[in-house]
């Protein structure tokens, strides 16, 4: 059982840049994005400000977005990386299974990591995840690097959005193979 206390509110200031952003893809009729709750359970509540000051996560939650884009149905999960290495401990074997189980029902599934270090950001697609995800189930890195990423999927904020994900999704589905 994991402490919701000891890991804090990591990654809440990508999470509403990204609720914001959906927002405004659900204004301009673009896409359907929510965020799934964790579901959790309290053990401490504050008496008098009736806040949860320790609880546990109930299950393995899956991931932090589902929605649709113009009829495809996508999800995906949105990480913070502070370094030019991200650690895959940041990523459970059930979400890449649920990902993958996803995809065979025809949906698109990516992460969004932030890199605060550089303020970028990058889509990684489901499939390199599973490239570096594999490396380190046969004995490899047990992480990837910056510079070991593709740097067409790379973006920054625009003036409309906080997190302009769409674009990397349609290039992520013109990548794959027929």
């Amino acid at each position: 059982m994991t402490s919701w206390k000891s890991r804090g509110l990591r990654g809440s200031a990508l999470e509403d840049m990204i609720n914001r952003t959906n927002e405004k893809y659900l204004e301009n009729g673009l896409a359907l994005i929510q965020k799934i709750p964790t579901p959790i359970t309290p053990i401490n509540i504050d008496k008098e400000t009736r806040h949860i000051t320790l609880a546990y996560f109930d299950q393995k939650s899956t991931v932090d977005y589902i929605g649709a884009v113009q009829g495809l149905p996508v999800c995906f999960d949105a990480k913070e990386c502070a370094t030019d290495t991200f650690s895959l401990q940041n990523i459970h074997e059930h979400q890449v299974t649920f990902m993958e189980n996803f995809e065979k029902q025809g949906g698109i599934a990516f992460f969004l990591i932030y890199y605060t270090n550089r303020d970028e950001m990058y889509y990684l697609p489901l499939q390199m995840l599973k490239y570096f995800w594999n490396r380190a189930k046969e004995g490899g890195r047990k992480s990837f690097r910056y510079d070991e990423l593709n740097p067409d999927y790379f973006f920054t904020k625009n003036s409309g959005m906080l997190v302009p994900y769409l674009d990397k999704l349609q290039q992520d589905l013109n990548d794959r193979p027929e």
